[in-house]
């Protein structure tokens, strides 16, 4: 039975540091996303992390994202688009949410536009989506 509860013990351990080490990773994130339109809008566009970091979003990208999503759908893409580390598909493998930030992503990646709100992307493909907007979208880690 000790031996059990000293298991127990260190895997309960081990995932707080685990925990410690995926709050650190993310503490770049923001404490809340905006959305396009009301980005559009700011003189300065930014948001706040987690961390009280300032995050700019260069006003070019936000123009671009605009010219891809309709209108009326600006007040419902929010920024900033989310990079999903996904190791449980593989190394460098990603993962994009969302409809609107799908239908972005294929935009610009010019890949083949699919109807869904999730997709995969790969290390080549998520160097070229942070090479062309470095600004709008982030890297997220979450635990496997």
């Amino acid at each position: 039975m000790a031996g059990t509860n000293n298991n127990l013990r260190r895997a309960s351990e081990q995932n707080q540091s685990d925990l410690k080490i995926l709050q650190s990773l993310n503490s770049h994130l923001p404490a809340q996303r905006k959305s396009l339109a009301l980005l559009l809008e700011e003189e300065k566009p930014r948001i706040i992390g987690k961390d009280g970091s300032s995050h700019r979003f260069k006003r070019a990208e936000l123009n671009r994202i605009a010219e891809i999503v309709q209108e009326k759908s600006h007040g419902r893409v929010k920024l900033p688009i989310y990079i999903e580390m996904a190791p449980d598909y593989g190394r460098g493998t990603a993962l994009i949410h969302g409809y609107l930030h799908c239908e972005i992503v294929q935009t610009i990646l010019e890949i083949k536009k699919e109807k869904t709100d999730e997709i995969i992307i790969y290390r080549p493909d998520v160097s070229k989506l942070r090479k062309k907007l470095p600004t709008a979208t982030q890297y997220v880690f979450y635990l496997v």
